[in-house]
């Protein structure tokens, strides 16, 4: 990766990047997978205040608990050429019971624009270090058995396959990885 870039957690300044974040997914018509709420939420200042408040159980609020959430850590990665918004990944600081079979603790995406360029590898490589920080010797890593990029990004970190498995409420089958840290 010839340019540098920065791994950081979601923050104010970003705002308007994370909107147009946002609308290049849904133009596309793709997932934004390791975003947490930015699918369903617009105002890009309220999916930052809350994926702040979502880092531990105390500013999380209750009724994310009770829907099952977990504390996550949101992070972009900036290229610091042009101080541009290239992906964001999302760590899950333990299971549930969803996140445990289908999940994961680390989802991720790049815009669509900047795909193809080993932006996942590297945001990947990057955020490892801070699971291992917080606790986690070993991480889980899901995706569509139809993504070979992703799949080719997970086994370039140190990723084994672990088994698929059928995701109901998506209808689509999801490959297991751990990367052991």
């Amino acid at each position: 990766m010839r340019q540098k870039l920065v791994l950081m957690k979601v923050c104010f300044e970003y705002a308007k990047q994370i909107a147009e974040y946002r609308q290049e997914f849904l133009d596309c018509g793709d997932s934004m997978d390791g975003c947490g709420s930015l699918r369903r939420i617009e105002d890009p200042f309220e999916y930052i205040q809350r994926s702040i408040d979502c880092e531990n159980l105390e500013t999380m609020g209750k009724d994310r608990i009770e829907k099952g959430r977990v504390p996550a850590t949101q992070f972009m990665l900036i290229r610091e050429t042009d101080n541009r918004l290239i992906g964001m990944i999302q760590i899950r600081h333990y299971f549930n019971d969803y996140l445990s079979k289908f999940g994961g603790h680390i989802g991720y995406s790049v815009r669509p624009s900047e795909r193809r360029k080993g932006y996942a590898k590297e945001m990947l490589k990057m955020a490892l270090p801070y699971c291992k920080e917080i606790g986690l010797d070993k991480v889980m890593i899901t995706c569509i058995d139809s993504n070979v990029a992703s799949e080719k990004t997970i086994c370039s970190c140190g990723g084994v396959y672990e088994s698929t498995i059928y995701e109901p409420d998506e209808k689509v089958n999801l490959k297991r990885f751990w990367i052991s840290l």
